[in-house]
């Protein structure tokens, strides 16, 4: 028996999965939903991460905006409530866009050997 874990495939639990590793994404960083899916052990399940953050409860103080489509870019319209919501709340970490755009190779989360060798979600 190898000591992998098998991946979940309960919805709420895939949720729970999510939430905790966008929660490791430390203030000032952001990360891609492919990103956070491979990181949370799901594959290329991008689509999965914009899902569980929208079935975020309420209140909940899980770091949604950190997280950016491929490239840099917010998944919402410009013209939304929650696009600007999401640039403020970046702007107050420090993080800014460029031509409408976040600087991935600036601002982009890279785990340390410390967090891929004992993160207890690794």
């Amino acid at each position: 028996m190898s000591g992998r874990k098998k991946p979940a495939t309960d919805p709420v639990e895939i949720n729970r999965l999510i939430w905790r590793t966008v929660e490791r994404i430390p203030a000032g960083r952001v990360a891609t939903y492919g990103q956070v899916a491979d990181i949370a052990g799901l594959g290329r399940a991008a689509r999965r991460v914009g899902r569980a953050l929208r079935e975020l409860p309420p209140g909940s103080r899980v770091p949604w905006y950190r997280v950016l489509r491929a490239g840099g870019v917010f998944a919402f319209p410009r013209s939304s409530e929650s696009y600007r919501r999401q640039r403020r709340l970046l702007g107050e970490e420090g993080v800014h866009l460029v031509n409408g755009r976040v600087d991935l190779q600036r601002y982009g989360w890279q785990q340390t050997l410390d967090e891929l060798l004992w993160s207890p979600d690794a």
